[in-house]
């Protein structure tokens, strides 16, 4: 609710104004992408807690994917809030590597709940790609 809050006229007056890569997706795709997503990490979520939270690895797992969410909450106050593609890329990159161990962690504890997290690793993998060609071309 913050970033959106902190973001939103930049997302409509700043961001276009910038140069982009061909690959940029088209702006009505990213709220259904993201519903999925964070409906598909829910669940894998569910399921790591469902394990049982006195177990230490179940903690460890939830504990990266609490982490990876902080930053996942802060790339978009960075990037569009702050307006710099610069710092944005620093942090998406460090989501992105968060992202990696929580998907190890998560695989330890249930392999279903990892694999729910692909989708989210793709993307997050793809978005660090357009967050760095938008810093190079700007």
């Amino acid at each position: 609710m913050l970033s959106g809050f902190v973001t939103r006229s930049s997302v409509t007056e700043w961001y276009p104004t910038l140069e982009k890569p061909f690959f940029t997706p088209p702006n009505w795709l990213f709220a259904p992408v993201w519903t999925f997503l964070y409906i598909s990490m829910g669940i894998a979520a569910g399921i790591v807690w469902a394990r049982g939270f006195y177990h230490k690895w179940v903690q460890t797992a939830m504990y990266h994917f609490v982490f990876q969410l902080i930053f996942n909450a802060f790339w978009p106050v960075v990037f569009f809030g702050f307006k710099k593609p610069f710092l944005g890329l620093l942090v998406i990159l460090t989501l992105f590597i968060l992202l990696i161990f929580t998907y190890k962690w998560f695989k330890i504890v249930s392999k279903p709940a990892a694999y729910l997290l692909i989708p989210y690793l793709i993307w997050i993998g793809y978005a660090t790609a357009l967050n760095f060609e938008i810093w190079r071309l700007n």
